[in-house]
């Protein structure tokens, strides 16, 4: 019987099977970088493998598409790759490839937004107003006011109000102080309530 196996058994405290794991799993991650910058296409793949699914569902969190999310997941992957010899290992690779799809989907968000394929559809509200039966999808069209915010606070809003992410989180992703991010989110929040009036009441009320 092993020793982490014979302190479980006795009430000892056993060091967690899941964290070993996942510190072996890093550090054959951090293996991996090393022999891609190394000149092994094999061990990025062996990357690409190990991650595809989640930087596919965090795609799909910002897209909100399948093909679309797979279109950011392989564009994520090919500036990881392009991007890699710059990768310290301050963090894990799993949380810089995290930073690089989310800075992948929102460029491309903002991208659409400039060239105005992200419309916003304000006649839902009036619609709503004379018919009250008529439905629509509010978080929908508030996630599309997000767009129109700059696009630093369009990020921190997204992760943290549509996706769920900390704000420790998001302030390491950004690599800004928390103090910080929370002055930009109380801006954020400003700016996104005046254009939510902003639509509602655009019948001229």
């Amino acid at each position: 019987m092993t020793r982490t196996a014979e302190a479980t058994l006795h009430g000892g405290s056993a060091i967690d099977v899941a964290s070993i794991a996942a510190r072996a799993e890093e550090v054959n991650d951090l293996e991996l970088v090393q022999r891609t910058r190394n000149g092994d296409s094999e061990a990025f793949s062996e990357l690409v493998r190990r991650h595809q699914q989640v930087t596919y569902n965090l795609a799909y969190r910002f897209m909100r598409d399948a093909t679309q999310a797979e279109d950011m997941a392989q564009e994520a992957f090919i500036k990881a790759f392009r991007l890699l010899k710059g990768f310290r290992g301050d963090s894990s690779f799993s949380t810089w490839l995290y930073r690089v799809t989310s800075s992948v989907c929102l460029t491309e968000l903002s991208r659409r937004k400039r060239r105005g394929e992200v419309e916003l559809q304000p006649v839902h509200y009036k619609h709503a107003a004379i018919h009250p039966t008529y439905t629509f999808d509010i978080p929908e069209h508030i996630r599309r006011c997000v767009t129109m915010l700059s696009d630093r606070y369009a990020k921190i809003v997204t992760l943290y109000y549509l996706k769920g992410v900390p704000y420790d989180e998001i302030a390491e992703t950004m690599d800004i102080p928390l103090g910080t991010l929370k002055t930009w989110m109380f801006r954020a929040r400003k700016q996104l309530r005046e254009i939510v009036e902003t639509e509602i009441y655009s019948d001229g009320r």
